[in-house]
């Protein structure tokens, strides 16, 4: 089985070609399936607005300082 995967917009005619590779015999059998991306649910605002109220989530940040502290050695290391 080959698996090829071609991501295409819905164009204004809502009909999409399918390249076929040359080394496809012909009258061969294909499977078509179509997967439609949801459209994203944050929008860059939404995004912008979150990124900022992690400044003082306190689960966040407890978070941030475990990592930071895991590499506290590393950081005094010559390299």
């Amino acid at each position: 089985m080959i698996a090829l995967r071609q991501l295409k917009r819905v164009p204004k005619n809502h009909k999409i070609v399918i390249e076929v590779p040359e080394n496809i015999d012909e009258n061969q059998i294909m499977e078509v399936i179509l997967l439609f991306k949801e459209p994203p649910k944050n929008s860059r605002l939404d995004k912008l607005t979150q990124l900022k109220a992690s400044q003082h989530d306190g689960l966040f940040l407890a978070d941030l300082q475990a990592v930071s502290d895991d590499f506290t050695d590393v950081d005094y290391e010559d390299w």
